[in-house]
């Protein structure tokens, strides 16, 4: 199954490099995409990812290695015709750039933000949705 994945999922992975997600996101059923630019917001929240998960500068950097290994990054310039569509769609116009791409590549999107599901034309899943399938 293809997935845009949000920054929200991957936050959650760092900070639980243990939990579901982080295995979730190494699953060979999936091939996942992001926008490019996610990379830079997952550094901005960076302090608090830290914080909440414990790891150190260093295990930060290998796990957001990791993790960023399994994701293929999409340049603005390649989904930028979808981003008039998906803000129309989108429920929350933070989340557009995941709605364009999902749009461009035809694929699903890999959220926890149920505001999402308040669209029909991209189908969003949860991370509990995701585990459920698998029966992980």
């Amino acid at each position: 199954m293809e997935l845009v994945i949000d920054a929200n999922i991957i936050m959650s992975a760092l900070i639980s490099t243990e939990g579901r997600t982080f295995a979730l996101i190494y699953n060979d059923r999936f091939k996942l995409f992001a926008p490019e630019f996610l990379l830079e917001e997952i550094e901005k929240y960076k302090e608090l990812i830290l914080r909440k998960s414990g790891l150190d500068e260093d295990d930060f950097q290998v796990f957001l290695t990791f993790v960023s290994s399994k994701i293929d990054f999409i340049p603005y310039e390649e989904f930028r015709d979808f981003m008039k569509k998906a803000a129309d769609i989108t429920p929350d116009l933070k989340d557009t750039v995941y709605i364009a791409l999902a749009l461009k590549l035809k694929c699903h999107l890999w959220s926890n933000d149920k505001a999402l599901k308040n669209q029909d034309v991209v189908s969003v899943y949860s991370t509990t949705e995701l585990i459920n399938d698998l029966q992980f």
